[in-house]
């Protein structure tokens, strides 16, 4: 029973840091390029059904609430490559893994562009991004048979990996490009890793 308790709690608490970061997305969306300036806190607390104080336990920011979708996958890249086979070579495991993560669902375009020309959304994003870096360099240093703590691999490689996520992001939004965000990701991970087996 306690289990399921605690599952329950974590679910709750989950939808509702999910729901607080939608509507600040959305609500910096619809004020327009400068949007996150113009975003209350009470306005965010009030569009995602909590009170201010309950917002202010998940967030210390606007940036903070905003990016929380990209920080919450990327906790999750560590798990991501753990749950792909084991017989699966290391370079198509991490690029499957990492395509599925940042790609399920695909990135919502007008909050993605909002987020990488926003100077405070930038750097939260960013920092959310580089969450990943040590879990997948562990889940790396684990498929490998190698230590973290003496070999550069498993960092120099997430490191990368997680360069390429940012990269491919940027370039998805600036080239106009057509392909989904999943083709374009591929592409960019494939640069990293294609040496790599």
């Amino acid at each position: 029973m306690n289990d399921e308790v605690t599952d329950l709690r974590a679910r709750n608490k989950q939808a509702t840091r999910e729901a607080i970061s939608r509507a600040a997305l959305r609500l910096a969306l619809e004020h327009g390029p400068n949007g996150l300036a113009l975003v209350r806190v009470n306005d965010i607390a009030a569009a995602a059904g909590v009170s201010p104080r309950t917002y202010n336990n998940y967030f210390s920011s606007r940036a903070e609430a905003i990016c929380a979708f990209q920080a919450d996958q990327s906790k999750r890249a560590g798990q991501a490559l753990r749950s792909r086979p084991a017989d699966e070579p290391l370079n198509q495991a991490v690029i499957e893994a990492v395509v599925e993560l940042y790609t399920n669902p695909e990135p919502d375009r007008a909050g993605l562009r909002m987020i990488m020309s926003t100077p405070e959304l930038e750097g939260e994003a960013l920092k959310a991004f580089t969450m990943a870096e040590g879990p997948l360099a562990e889940a790396i240093a684990a498929r490998t048979g190698t230590d973290p703590g003496r070999d550069l691999f498993p960092a120099v490689t997430a490191a990368a990996v997680v360069g390429a996520v940012r990269v491919a992001g940027r370039h998805w939004l600036e080239s106009g490009a057509t392909d989904s965000f999943a083709t374009v990701l591929r592409r960019a991970l494939s640069y990293v890793l294609e040496r790599h087996d």
